[in-house]
């Protein structure tokens, strides 16, 4: 039996198994027997991890990256031609773009590399079509566009989400509050700092069983708390991305009908073959990056705003923004002063290499 036959074997004894307190041990073991399958697929035996192949292992360039991932034929190439001016080829016939297509956009003064992903097919995380590839490099990216068609939006937001889902990519989450500690003996220990409304003892501890971990401590400190959550903890090969719905040809559709679109969680509608709404999404995308812009300012001279240092926020301390200049500046500063929404005062602010930079501060580096 092949390991995706195994998968719906056990899928379909989950769908079975009525949810109650005589079944949460049952399935439990389940979802945990589930995913370790499912890792059989995204790190195949005998290979990597399932991206790669010719036409898929793509130069980075760039500070981040941004996925294009959907269907055939809903426009991602005309959105990548047109944001990055890199063909990509377009038609309307399905599967026109076979291999990744690397581009890039500057957004406020910062390049960021966008990949034209071949389209995927329902079945993509079970490896049909190139779907394993697909996903591979999508978990690779700092930022995933879903590309929808305005027409069916929904339902294949659902199909796209349970194919990333099913290789390991967890769209707009956080890493659950969940730690797993591995001891020598003493059995299962089970703390938790609020109340357990989606997951019970048995089934945290048939969790365990079937990873075969009979000495272990375990702390949740995340309100409605799943095995899933859990599974996903100790799997430890999760990828959390954010991720925007880019709901595409609004030019086919009435204002009102626009209206309800922009409901959907993270959507952005937008015309790629009309260029409607593509600014807000260029918006939109440099938010969900999170990036920050830092300015230099030499000695005695004005800042200079035409070439921004770009950092990640979550690492854009001066010591940070020394390193992306040059290895050696840390060593060499004496302080930095710093102007800008991160200073104290108006008038610059003297600080070490600790100190976190806001967008758009500007600094100068004073050297021993």
């Amino acid at each position: 039996m092949t390991t995706v036959q195994k998968i719906k074997e056990v899928e379909d004894e989950m769908n079975r198994t009525q949810k109650n307190k005589a079944t949460s041990y049952h399935l439990g073991q389940l979802k945990a027997k589930l995913a370790k399958l499912r890792r059989e697929l995204i790190n195949p035996s005998g290979g990597g991890g399932g991206g790669g192949g010719p036409g898929f292992d793509v130069a980075r360039t760039g500070i981040a990256s941004v996925g294009f991932v959907g269907f055939p034929s809903v426009g991602k190439s005309t959105l990548m031609s047109k944001l990055t001016g890199t063909h990509s080829e377009v038609s309307e016939i399905e599967f026109t773009t076979l291999t990744t297509v690397p581009g890039t956009v500057k957004v406020h003064g910062a390049p960021i590399q966008i990949l034209d992903l071949p389209g995927i097919i329902e079945g993509a995380n079970d490896g049909r079509g190139r779907g394993r590839q697909v996903i591979a490099v999508a978990r690779t990216c700092h930022l995933i566009f879903i590309i929808l068609d305005v027409l069916k939006p929904l339902g294949d937001k659902k199909i796209i989400e349970q194919e990333l889902e099913g290789f390991g990519i967890r769209l707009n989450k956080t890493p659950p509050n969940i730690t797993v500690r591995k001891k020598d003996k003493g059995g299962v220990s089970i703390t938790n700092t609020v109340p357990l409304t989606n997951i019970d003892h048995d089934e945290i501890k048939a969790v365990l069983s079937e990873y075969k971990m009979s000495n272990a401590d375990v702390a949740i400190r995340q309100a409605g708390a799943t095995a899933d959550d859990l599974v996903d903890i100790i799997e430890g090969n999760r990828i959390y991305i954010p991720a925007l719905y880019v709901l595409n040809k609004i030019d086919a559709i009435s204002i009102e009908e626009l209206d309800l679109l922009y409901k959907i969680p993270y959507s952005v509608p937008v015309s790629s073959k009309d260029w409607l709404n593509v600014d807000e999404l260029i918006e939109k995308m440099w938010e969900t990056l999170n990036l920050v812009r830092v300015y230099t300012k030499p000695r005695g001279l004005a800042p200079d705003y035409s070439q921004p240092v770009i950092l990640h926020r979550g690492k854009c301390t001066v010591e940070d923004f020394c390193s992306s200049i040059h290895k050696e500046i840390a060593k060499q500063m004496k302080y930095a002063i710093v102007w800008g929404a991160s200073a104290k005062h108006a008038r610059g602010q003297k600080v070490g290499l600790d100190h976190v930079l806001e967008d758009e501060d500007v600094v100068h580096i004073s050297k021993k």
